[in-house]
């Protein structure tokens, strides 16, 4: 009996050291396995981390050629956006093995596309450059055509002006005078402002090639001592000059000399002592001046 107690006893040791083997074997291969599924987990990790970083790279391309050429190529700007959704699909993903080797392909796909949409957005900026240097060149030629036109209008607005204060009648030896009127017509000069019944002028125009030959309004303005103009006081508008005038007379000029005489109707009152002003103008254009003194 004892023998057979000893066996038993012996055959469960035996038992026992078996399975305690079995259990330290289980052990170490259960924390091996653990220790590489979470080494795996980490290198798929890592690996998701590096297929983001990539794709924020193309993101970073493609801003830098759509923002620096301002280009508004719709092929780029939705391979973009793209490449953006990719980016945040995989952010909310979780790493394994099957979606890793799907984005490794996808990265690669993009890559190339990258590359022949670059190669075409080259093409566009190379195009876009010549257009621009081709529209500053004829922005250029615009500019010069431009001044050119400024200085020949301006050249024509000054030679009209030259012309049309060359072509202004010039008149010399004038005379201003008081005169008195008698019965048989005959006019004679006073220097007494109580006798004068009236107030001349006379002059020469003088001859002029480039004027127009034509009726001309000779306008005379004369001023008393008093700084008032006598006799009618008449206004005249011309473009941008208005005139106050005593008399006018209308003259046929024919690029000659020509003698012209004005005569001035004035009341008593108008005619005091002191000195007078005459001017004559040709339009607006003052063309002589002279002065006289009544007693």
């Amino acid at each position: 009996m004892n023998s057979i107690s000893e066996d038993n006893s012996g055959k469960f040791k035996i038992l026992v050291g078996v399975l305690s083997l079995l259990l330290i074997a289980l052990a170490v291969y259960t924390i091996t396995l653990f220790n590489d599924s979470k080494a795996k987990v980490s290198t798929l990790e890592i690996q998701k981390a590096n297929i983001e970083e990539e794709l924020e790279v193309l993101i970073a391309n493609y801003d830098e050629v759509i923002e620096e050429n301002e280009l508004k190529d719709e092929s780029l700007l939705s391979a973009r956006e793209r490449i953006s959704i990719l980016l945040d699909s995989i952010k909310e993903a979780e790493a394994n093995v099957a979606l890793i080797d799907r984005y490794k392909r996808e990265i690669a796909r993009l890559k190339e596309e990258r590359s022949l949409l670059f190669k075409r957005a080259d093409s566009l900026i190379a195009a876009n450059q010549v257009l621009l240097k081709e529209r500053d060149s004829t922005n250029t030629e615009l500019l010069n055509i431009q001044i050119l036109v400024d200085s020949v209008n301006q050249e024509n607005q000054w030679m009209s002006e030259t012309i049309k204060k060359a072509s202004v009648v010039r008149a010399s030896n004038l005379k201003g005078e008081a005169v008195i009127l008698r019965r048989n017509g005959k006019v004679v000069n006073t220097v007494r402002s109580s006798r004068a019944d009236k107030i001349r002028a006379c002059f020469t125009l003088n001859a002029n090639a480039i004027a127009i030959v034509g009726d001309r309004t000779i306008y005379l303005q004369v001023i008393n001592p008093k700084n008032n103009i006598v006799g009618g006081q008449e206004f005249v508008q011309f473009e941008d000059e208005s005139l106050f005038y005593s008399a006018f007379t209308n003259v046929f000029y024919e690029n000659e000399e020509l003698d012209v005489c004005i005569m001035v109707d004035v009341d008593d009152s108008e005619l005091i002592e002191g000195q007078y002003t005459f001017k004559v103008f040709d339009g607006p254009s003052e063309v002589a001046s002279t002065t006289m003194t009544l007693r």
